[in-house]
């Protein structure tokens, strides 16, 4: 008996290569009176990560009980050679985590998007094309903007402040993430198999796991 067969007439495409990972992890909210927001937030039992305060101008960012993504409330501009980070914080709609600055911008730049060069900061030189000559984590931005002029800033993290995330819930939301914190442990791991004589490590799933929680929680890196 024959089995009759049927063959999708649509085409198969090409499988596109999946988007770089982008976090949202801060939203910006200007406020006229930091200190009060401050009292309101912490009453409601939002952790505070960071109070920053210059001549003329404030910054806190709290997270939410759980959440993801933290919230910046600011006022004002600091003069001086910092004063473009603090404009560019408080001149965009939310921030936007990536763990390879130049991979991200290259691909919005792919995708049509008219976004800005790689840069960081560098002391009384300001704005400085490039990333962080040292690619610490923190250190290295790109910009762009929407079709109604909201901006948007592109920053680079690879290790954790302090506190941002809670070491017990480490996650990683994509394969690409995951495997770019294997290869940055790998590389962290060579150097303690170097230190410790050259001696292959049989524990170096444990010596990964530990590496990479500490990493992505911002906790002292194993040696």
């Amino acid at each position: 008996m024959a089995i009759a067969t049927t063959r999708s007439n649509t085409a198969v495409e090409t499988q596109k290569p999946r988007p770089h990972d982008m976090k949202l992890e801060v939203v910006v909210i200007p406020v006229s009176d930091v200190d009060r927001a401050k009292l309101f937030y912490a009453g409601l039992g939002w952790r505070l990560d960071a109070d920053l305060v210059g001549d003329e101008f404030h910054i806190i960012q709290f997270t939410p009980p759980g959440s993801q993504c933290s919230v910046v409330f600011g006022s004002g501009v600091a003069p001086g050679p910092y004063a473009r980070i603090e404009l560019d914080i408080l001149e965009t709609a939310g921030e936007l985590v990536v763990s390879d600055i130049e991979a991200a911008r290259a691909e919005l730049a792919d995708r049509g998007v008219d976004v800005s060069e790689v840069y960081h900061y560098a002391g009384d030189k300001g704005r400085v094309s490039g990333p962080d000559p040292e690619r610490r984590s923190y250190a290295s931005w790109a910009s762009f903007s929407d079709p109604a002029g909201n901006n948007w800033l592109l920053q680079e993290v690879t290790a954790r402040a302090p506190g941002r995330v809670d070491g017990g819930g480490a996650t990683f939301v994509s394969s690409a993430e995951l495997a770019a914190a294997l290869r940055r442990a790998s590389v962290a791991h060579g150097e303690h198999e170097q230190r410790t004589g050259g001696q292959r490590d049989e524990n170096w799933p444990d010596w990964y796991a530990e590496y990479m929680v500490a990493e992505q929680a911002g906790n002292e890196l194993p040696l």
